[in-house]
This record gives C-alpha cells, sequence and structure tokens, in this order.
C-alpha cells in the first residue's frame, strides 16, 4: 500500500492559562456548545484537546489543525485565558488539581494518585488508518525503532515549574512515570498483545485498555495504529510534517516483506531519553544500521526515499520548506528558550500563545 493511500487523523492537547501564565480551569467552558468539529475537555480542566477528521495530505492537516486552534483560542479567550501548544505548562503552578469532567477522568486520578496533577503534559496524536489489529502491531514493531528520531525532531517542553528543565522534551520525562507508557515490547500476534494487555490490566498498571499509553500502539477507539511520542508542536506547520512522517513509516511498514529488527524495549527507552534530552541536536540509533546519527539526518533520509511519492502527492514542496524553516529557527524547545533569553518565563508564554493564536498564518 502507498503512502498516498492512507488516511490519517491528527489529535492535539493544548493548555489553558491566564495572563500570568497560570493555568485556568476553564477548558470544559471554552469548548462548551462546539458540535461541528471535534473540539472537547481533558484529564484536567486546564487542558483541551482537538482531533481532526479523516485526512490523506499534508494541506488538508494543516487546513484542519489551523482552524482547529483557531476555534479553541477564540474559546479560550472567552474566558480570559490564552491557548498555548507545549508540552509542558512553563510557569510555576499553585494548584492545577481539578479533574475535568467525564467520570473517567475521576477514576484515573483515584486509580493513580497525586502525581497526576505535578507533571501534567500536552502531546500530539497521530493516528493512522489500517485493516486490523494484526497489521497495527506489524506497524508498531516496524515504527519502535523510529520513535527516538522521531521525539528528538519535535521536542517542545523545555520549561517546566518556572525553570529551564535542560530537556528538549520535558514532557517526555514527565509522561513516562506512568507505568503503561513508552516504547512498546515487540509483539509477535494478537494473542500475545492480548497476553500483555491483560497483564498490565491485572497489575493495575493500567485501569482499562485506553490507559495502555505506548508511543506507538493499536488504537482502542478506531482502526488506526497511533503514534504519540510527539509534544504537541507549536506551529500546524510541524505537526502535519510529523503527520506525513508518519504516514511514510506505516506505508513502508506496511510493505515491507523483511520482519523489523527486534531492538531491545531497553535500548529504545534509552535512546528516547537521549532524544528527549538533547532535541534537534540528538544523535540516536539509525533504525538501519543501530549506528548512531543525527536526528534530522535519519529523518532527511526517510524524505529522500520518498521524493517522488511526496511530489506526486503535492508535498514535496510542503516538507521540505518546513525542514528548512526548522533548520533555521529550531524546534519548539530551541524557540522558547530564545524567548526565555528576551523577557524570561512571562515572555516564554507569550510567544506560545501568540504561535497558537496565529495558527492560520504560515510558519511564525
Amino acid at each position: 500500500m502507498t503512502g498516498n493511500a492512507l488516511t490519517v487523523g491528527v489529535e492535539e492537547e493544548f493548555f489553558l492559562v491566564g495572563p500570568d501564565g497560570a493555568l485556568v480551569n476553564q477548558g470544559p467552558e471554552a469548548v462548551a456548545g462546539v458540535t461541528d468539529v471535534d473540539l472537547k475537555p481533558e484529564l484536567l480542566r486546564c487542558q483541551v484537546e482537538s482531533a481532526t477528521g479523516i485526512q490523506r495530505y499534508a494541506g488538508e492537516i494543516r487546513d484542519e489543525l489551523a482552524a482547529l486552534r483557531a476555534r479553541l483560542a477564540k474559546g479560550a479567550a472567552e474566558q480570559d485565558a490564552l491557548l498555548i501548544a507545549a508540552g509542558t505548562a512553563p510557569h510555576r503552578q499553585e494548584d492545577i488539581s481539578v479533574i475535568g469532567p467525564g467520570t473517567r477522568y475521576h477514576q484515573i486520578a483515584r486509580h493513580v494518585g497525586p502525581f497526576i496533577f505535578s507533571g501534567t503534559t500536552c502531546g500530539c496524536h497521530v493516528h493512522v488508518g489500517v485493516e486490523d489489529t494484526a497489521s497495527a502491531l506489524r506497524v508498531a514493531n516496524f515504527i519502535r525503532p523510529w520513535l527516538p528520531a522521531l521525539l528528538a525532531v519535535s521536542g517542545n517542553s523545555a520549561f517546566h515549574d518556572g525553570s529551564d528543565t535542560g530537556y528538549a522534551s520535558a514532557r517526555h520525562v514527565l509522561w513516562n512515570r506512568w507505568p503503561s507508557a513508552g516504547p512498546p515490547p515487540y509483539v509477535d500476534s494478537p494473542d500475545e498483545y492480548e497476553e500483555i494487555v491483560n497483564g498490565l490490566l491485572a497489575t493495575g498498571a493500567a485501569m482499562d485498555r485506553k490507559m495502555v499509553y505506548w508511543d506507538v500502539r493499536p488504537s482502542e477507539a478506531q482502526p488506526t495504529v497511533e503514534v504519540r511520542v510527539f509534544d504537541v508542536m507549536g506551529s500546524v506547520e510541524e505537526a502535519a510534517f510529523m503527520a506525513v512522517l508518519v504516514r511514510l513509516l506505516v506505508s513502508d511498514a506496511l510493505r515491507s516483506t523483511e520482519p523489523p529488527p527486534r531492538v531491545p524495549t531497553e535500548i529504545i527507552r534509552a535512546a528516547q531519553w537521549r532524544a528527549a534530552k538533547s532535541g534537534r541536536a540528538a544523535s540516536v540509533p539509525d533504525p538501519a544500521t543501530g549506528a548512531l546519527r543525527e536526528a534530522t539526518a535519519i529523518v532527511g533520509d526517510l524524505v529522500s526515499a520518498h521524493t517522488t511519492e511526496l511530489r506526486g502527492s503535492g508535498e514535496l514542496d510542503f516538507v521540505r520548506a518546513t525542514m528548512t524553516w526548522l533548520d533555521h529557527h529550531g524546534d519548539g524547545a530551541h524557540r522558547q528558550r530564545e524567548a526565555f533569553e528576551s523577557g524570561g518565563v512571562d515572555e516564554v508564554v507569550r510567544m506560545l500563545a501568540r504561535q497558537t493564536d496565529s495558527a492560520q498564518a504560515s510558519l511564525p
């Protein structure tokens, strides 16, 4: 199956903050009454989430993400709040212990305990349509070695609790405290997958099947494979670019006649830590050879290998332009640090809000 035949959907999570950078609890109110697009509250009341419809190409994905962000920014403004796209909330937070609406969210909070409030994060999830669970697991096995490179080029959470964390993706570090998060194991069959999931449920590491939070997994809600390794990204162009990369990888996985390499989960986890620490500057294991290479070079090779396909779908210019822009301006974490140099954490928040509010413009 070629990448052009695959369908794609993107979910994004956001924070709502006040003018002082403090998280505010008007997430449910910001999306109240919206029925024509998929906007909804998240786990905590200081968060909201959007989801695109079924798309195929970068331009469609970008345009819908921009429209969804504009709707969310408008809803936030009506609550005297700002919408920001960052993997972690930059400012020190006094109290964010207000659970969003919905019985399941309250059950999760009781199940997990207080740490749920100390590391609130926002991610971006890319779904690609597949035929069945067996296909999703085949894709997940293929994408496992790519997770460090994908994480490295998408870091957007340098600041947390008022300080520079020293990481490009502090979200990754915080999120991996969940016992059911992180890179998935290599799974040989749907039966083995069920055995592992049932084991996670039996131990209490996951309260239900949706809490199997692996960085790539079969979706429980729809016939897709879901890649969850990304921070929510500052611009819609970055999010659309990552969606294209995932679609290309899924296409390669479905066409491949060779079994994916059985990279130990511990090695992938360690490489992801390296990626979270250094972002686009990270060298991580090349999925083809295992040798350390710059993550940007690994991604560049993926794009080069699909030049003909991307030209045929009309996406090549977009992909190349986004890569060039990132080379010049850096990832979200780099841009956060540049903003900090000019005005501290307050300027980081202002920059994030400007960036999100201008979602319908070109790259910031």
